[in-house]
């Protein structure tokens, strides 16, 4: 078994290969799309080679470039070209065979003067912990360079091997707004992950902020702010879904179990006073979160089917709607409804294929 994942790396490259890095990126993604619309208009996959190509872009870049084509051409014919995808965002990449790196630079073939020239690029490639240079010890893919607000990333593709954990030990997850996650094992042990009150007083501050600047017409500023947003709420995923995934660690979970995604938006418990957190929160990247940690540590994730999790009574099999934040049942059983809902995801029925985004 394996697990892909990208690490991404801050480049700092100097005014040339910015300007270099730039006028590449661009003639990469023109010459994509230019292939895809000759493509759509024979209506058959192309036979150029990278000798085909009459454009300032490396050699193993243009055969990249042919590979990516040929790729959003099958994605538009599976929709008998009804829908062909347009790359607009700048972007190059290497294949694995093209670059390298040491601890201070990833050398990759860029042009110089009309001419391909492989070329050190200075990278924070020495993060925190070394965890960037212990995981690109693994197998490297393709390398691809974007650039975001400013900044120039260079993002690595690498598989990582993994080995799954004996034994059939489970942990149901509820994922909600107030409570961003709750989870409990199979003996009942029972952990709350992340601060709904925390995060719902942020995205109000955004808001509030977001309109002030909107009044004002600083679309710049806006943007900004928005950014600024998604990097906090990425970073609270990132760190609830640690936590989670240590938690089974230290309780020799094997499987974790997650709702199935489809229409949560319309499933979840909420009111009209959380509506607009509800529809702003990613609850698909959070599991995505938990699913590619979980499989690095040998752990499996299953999808179950969310119906009535929060409503069964897990001692009597009685449906009951919670008041409030208290699940009480006739038959005397009392919990805190998202524990309810996370006991009941732990035997709730798997569902195959993957979820919807949410």
């Amino acid at each position: 078994m394996s697990q892909p994942i990208t690490v991404k790396i801050k480049l700092l490259p100097t005014k040339e290969q910015a300007l270099t890095l730039t006028e590449m990126s661009k003639i990469y993604i023109s010459t994509i799309n230019d292939l895809v619309f000759e493509m759509v208009k024979e209506k058959k996959s192309t036979k150029k080679t990278s000798k085909n190509l009459h454009v300032s872009l490396p050699s193993a870049v243009k055969n990249q470039a042919i590979k990516e084509a040929k790729s959003v051409f099958r994605k538009a014919k599976k929709t008998k070209f009804e829908t062909v995808p347009v790359l607009k965002k700048p972007m190059c990449i290497w294949n694995n065979q093209n670059y390298s790196f040491d601890s201070t630079h990833i050398s990759l073939p860029i042009m110089t003067d009309g001419k391909t020239k492989k070329t050190p690029i200075r990278a924070l490639l020495v993060d925190k912990g070394h965890r960037n240079l212990d995981l690109l010890k693994h197998k490297l893919g393709t390398l691809r360079i974007t650039k975001k607000s400013d900044k120039w990333i260079a993002q690595i593709s690498v598989t990582i091997p993994t080995v799954q954990k004996p034994g059939v030990r489970v942990m149901g997850v509820d994922l909600g707004l107030k409570v961003p996650a709750v989870a409990v094992t199979d003996d009942e042990k029972v952990r709350f992950f992340g601060n709904g009150r925390q995060n719902k007083f942020k995205k109000r501050k955004f808001r509030s902020v977001r309109k002030e600047l909107g009044e004002k017409k600083k679309v710049t500023a806006i943007c900004k702010l928005n950014n600024k947003e998604q990097r906090w709420m990425q970073d609270q995923d990132h760190k609830a879904s640690r936590a989670i995934v240590d938690f089974a660690k230290e309780n020799k979970i094997s499987v974790i179990r997650l709702e199935q995604l489809a229409n949560i938006r319309q499933t979840t418990r909420t009111s009209r006073k959380n509506e607009k957190n509800l529809h702003t929160w990613s609850f698909y990247r959070l599991s995505q979160f938990i699913e590619y940690k979980a499989r690095l540590e040998g752990i499996k994730v299953e999808y179950v089917n969310p119906a009535y999790t929060s409503q069964t009574c897990p001692k009597c099999s009685e449906k009951n709607k919670a008041q409030d934040r208290k699940y009480k049942c006739k038959c005397g059983f009392e919990k805190h409804r998202d524990i309810i809902g996370a006991m009941n995801i732990r035997f709730a029925p798997v569902v195959d294929g993957k979820s919807q985004s949410a």
